[in-house]
């Protein structure tokens, strides 16, 4: 959420938000100030009939009062009563039109209307090239009986399915790739000097988080919208996480960090969970698009002054783990429009995918400012003792499943076999083949 001080000083930066967002038409910023103005003028007026009313009291109290001043205690009380509600249901009204403003993008955020307007700002590696047709990781698992997609519809519904055998060792051997990797201030360190970052060199904490959070923590970190996206638990208000870093960033609400702690960095392994509302038919073979998958994510709290480095310190990172897969990628600057509503930037990395012949999405990076934590109230000590917001990053380390996609299909044999990354060998008991 915004600071209505920062709207009323950048109004003209927040409208061209708004517009460059795609929220133009929906949401009135004229509104919501005069709602501001008016919340603070019916809080004067109760401030100063309080004060009053206590004055009131205090002579009361000092011998027997006289009908007058027993009538004006009467007069004020009924007033106060009159007006409070009308405060509570105006709060009520700015603070949910207040959460409709998205944030605000960094001047280097391509401005567009659509994903197809975001721009391609790099590619590395080539594609790969076979000396036969390459198949698709559908073909390839389900051929090497890892992929029972037809079973798992039969207990669950379409969009889930059965991982067996050498690919279960493959999701766990990257797993336990990334988790070493970043945990070890060693790697860190490489990343930051190959990149040239300014920013700490503390490794990541693993965290293992509840697969559920309630409606509120979940509004609070602005990633409950799309609901009709989400899977709510029936007659309660918990809702299952449709990435790590919902049930990370909000593991600190309400709390203050002092300033020495961070940055503070967390690497979450999850089974996430959304409804891909509005793709059937779409990605239906293989687990491109499915109900349930495991993630990988990183998350950080930081101070304003770092937060944009340690945004770039996550793509490092995520640029980082193709290259030691040896996966070609491509790396993507997301739009206006696609970066979402709390974004104030957004990258994305796109794996070279041969079975399929294009680039996929398999990392994201966002960068939130301090949007998130001011509805969530996290802040940070500084060291001259004021308490400020902290910043928030969220960015994919790798989506387990669209990993292995792209494990599979670029390391592909003939013979259908699957040649295993050097990097996850010992992983994998030494095998070099699966």
């Amino acid at each position: 959420m915004l600071d209505i001080t920062y709207i009323r000083a950048n109004r003209q930066k927040v409208e061209d938000a708004i517009r460059n967002k795609g929220y133009e038409g929906e949401i009135d910023l004229g509104a919501i100030l005069s709602l501001d103005d008016e919340r603070k003028e019916l809080s004067r007026q109760i401030d100063a009939l309080r004060q009053e009313r206590n004055q009131v009291s205090a002579q009361m109290k000092n011998g027997k009062p006289d009908q007058a001043l027993i009538e004006r205690g009467k007069e004020l009380k009924s007033q106060i009563s009159e007006l409070e509600p009308k405060l509570a249901e105006i709060e009520a009204e700015y603070i949910a039109k207040l959460k409709t403003v998205p944030n605000v993008p960094e001047d280097d955020v391509p401005v567009g209307l659509s994903e197809d307007e975001n721009e391609v700002a790099e590619v590395v590696g080539e594609p790969t090239k076979f000396n036969f047709e390459p198949k698709s990781h559908h073909e390839l698992c389900t051929a090497r009986g890892w992929l029972d997609k037809e079973r798992a519809a039969k207990v669950t519904g379409s969009r889930f399915a059965y991982i067996k055998g050498d690919m279960v060792k493959l999701q766990m051997a990257i797993v336990n790739f990334v988790m070493n990797s970043l945990t070890d201030e060693s790697v860190i360190k490489e990343i930051i000097k190959k990149n040239n970052l300014k920013v700490s060199d503390k490794p990541f904490t693993l965290v293992l988080p509840p697969l559920m959070l309630r409606t509120d923590m979940y509004d609070a970190m602005d990633r409950l919208e799309p609901r009709d996206d989400r899977y709510k638990i029936e007659g309660q208000e918990l809702w299952l996480q449709g990435s790590a870093e919902h049930v990370l960033g909000s593991m600190h609400q309400g709390e203050i960090f002092a300033e020495k702690d961070l940055p503070v960095r967390y690497l979450g392994y999850a089974t996430s969970f959304r409804e891909e509302a509005g793709t059937y038919g779409k990605d239906m073979e293989g687990i491109i698009r499915m109900h349930q998958f495991d993630k990988l994510e990183m998350e950080s709290f930081s101070t304003k002054e770092t937060s944009r480095e340690e945004h770039e310190l996550f793509i490092a990172i995520q640029r980082w783990l193709l290259e030691q897969l040896k996966i070609p990628y491509r790396v993507i600057r997301k739009c206006t429009y696609d970066i979402g509503k709390p974004d104030a930037r957004g990258i994305d990395m796109e794996a070279w995918m041969p079975g399929q012949g294009k680039y996929r999405e398999t990392h994201t990076a966002d960068y939130m400012t301090d949007y998130q934590s001011r509805r969530l109230g996290t802040r940070v000590r500084r060291e001259n003792g004021e308490v400020e917001l902290v910043h928030t990053n969220d960015a994919t380390a790798f989506a387990l499943g669209r990993a292995m996609i792209a494990v599979i299909e670029n390391y592909q044999n003939e013979d259908m076999t699957i040649r295993v990354p050097e990097v996850l060998r010992k992983y994998m008991d030494g095998k070099e083949t699966i």
